[in-house]
């Protein structure tokens, strides 16, 4: 890769929205070399050799979480996850006091999700760690949004002129954000579909379009993303999860009826069954739910040596 293009990264990768169009493609072009590297050698790479990762999760996580350590370790660094309720962050700890000391631990790089928007930029400029954002409360999930970029790159060869439907819970969605931001900068067009109790404050300033029909949100549409209604972020439901199905859930029928057959179905995970997609849509061939997760591998690989490098070269330029 041309080393003007790894310029461009910082030590960090916080979030999608600051990230340029050049940056983003040079997070996939990595993932691509990254994928080779696991998916046709089966072979630990010594890139990592000597490296400390470990991951900082104050919420709960499966898909994420194991994907970064199965990075970590194709990369063949040193990983430790630690459990933020059974750290001394539970007897009163400050995030920052808690990344001077993984500093102090040589950690080179360390994989937070919080419940608090901007905890990970917070956490980033406090310690010499390289940090990567897997979640900040409903702001971004940068890394999920990468594997989504790199799933629709990879089915449908490009972005531009590309229409993508993102149906769901969008108010409380850290993936929506990501998404939207780095989908148009991509060249893609975005329209969100929800009720109007699950579409943020704001949302006509996001430069999508907005439809509360679910058939006419995916008409034509060459990718469908369904996104989970987050129950727990939510004082109160809703709607409730059946009144979402019947009105709001994309199914085959629907898909049939918006003339979209053709379209590529994501979704991060976890999917609640028959709510935003229905078990026949989830399962049909056209669904790159499970690739999506195979790909996060290579995506969070490519982040974590671009984002090494990018430390190592500030390092060296001072």
């Amino acid at each position: 890769m041309h080393n003007a293009l790894k310029k461009m990264i910082t030590k960090d990768l916080i979030g999608i929205k600051n990230l340029s169009a050049g940056d983003i493609e040079t997070y996939l072009s990595a993932a691509y070399e990254m994928k080779a590297l696991f998916s046709k050698t089966g072979k630990k790479s010594e890139l990592f050799a000597g490296k400390n990762v470990s991951t900082l999760f104050f919420e709960n996580s499966t898909r994420t979480r194991v994907s970064f350590e199965v990075a970590a370790n194709y990369l063949g660094a040193h990983f430790s996850a630690m459990n933020a309720s059974a750290s001394s962050v539970s007897k009163g700890e400050t995030l920052i006091d808690t990344g001077k000391n993984l500093d102090a631990l040589r950690i080179d790089t360390v994989i937070m999700r919080h419940p608090m928007a901007g905890a990970a930029a917070l956490l980033s400029k406090n310690v010499q760690a390289s940090v990567i954002n897997a979640g900040d409360g409903a702001a971004e999930h940068p890394t999920q949004a990468l594997l989504d970029f790199f799933t629709i790159k990879e089915h449908l060869g490009s972005f531009k002129g590309k229409r993508v439907a993102i149906c769901g819970d969008i108010k409380y969605s850290r993936v929506a954000r990501s998404n939207i931001w780095g989908l148009q900068k991509l060249g893609a067009s975005v329209t969100v579909c929800a009720p109007f109790t699950l579409l943020p404050c704001g949302i006509e300033n996001f430069g999508v379009d907005i439809e509360l029909n679910p058939v006419k949100a995916i008409t034509k549409a060459d990718v469908i993303m369904g996104l989970r209604v987050q129950l727990e972020r939510q004082e109160k439901t809703l709607p409730s999860l059946a009144e979402y199905a019947k009105f709001f859930s994309i199914t085959a029928e629907r898909i049939q009826a918006a003339k979209a057959t053709k379209a590529i179905i994501m979704h991060p995970g976890p999917v609640n069954r028959n709510v935003e997609l229905s078990s026949e849509v989830i399962d049909c061939s056209s669904s790159t739910i499970l690739p999506q997760v195979t790909n996060g591998v290579a995506v969070r690989m490519a982040v974590l040596n671009l984002t090494n490098e990018a430390k190592l070269n500030k390092g060296a330029s001072k």
